[in-house]
């Protein structure tokens, strides 16, 4: 089976990301898909404090401003990527190209960076990795 991945960067725009995902799920539904067409989301905070950030700003603040921290750290926007995976048999190549050029050019898609990686690709690997460890 031929399987590419579309990675779209959508940094902190989640409403764009979960216009996508509605998107792909109605195409799903409406052309019959099934598994061919997956959609799954990676999260990171946009602002990872590091070991040295934490402990200094854990020792300075008091009782009330650890609070506050928390909850700035907490309210910063976090970073989505979506990852969608093309799933198509040999046989079905029209179809897969297909949708490899029409999903990028579709309206919620074109605000995110793009990025296709194909199954001959160095990076492949990685990214059926991660594909695979996201829920």
């Amino acid at each position: 089976m031929a399987h590419d991945f579309l990675i779209f960067d959508f940094e902190t725009n989640e409403e764009a990301a979960q216009q996508a995902r509605h998107k792909v799920e109605g195409w799903t539904q409406g052309f019959r898909l099934g598994k061919k067409m997956l959609l799954k989301f990676e999260r990171e905070d946009a602002k990872e404090p590091s070991d040295g950030e934490t402990a200094s700003s854990g020792a300075k603040a008091g009782g009330k401003k650890k609070a506050a921290a928390k909850d700035n750290a907490a309210s910063e926007a976090t970073k989505v990527r979506v990852l969608v995976r093309l799933d198509f048999s040999e046989h079905e190549k029209l179809s897969h190209q297909r949708w490899l050029d029409r999903i990028p050019n579709e309206e919620p898609f074109k605000s995110a960076k793009a990025e296709i990686i194909r199954q001959g690709d160095p990076e492949f690997a990685e990214t059926a990795e991660l594909f695979d460890s996201l829920s």
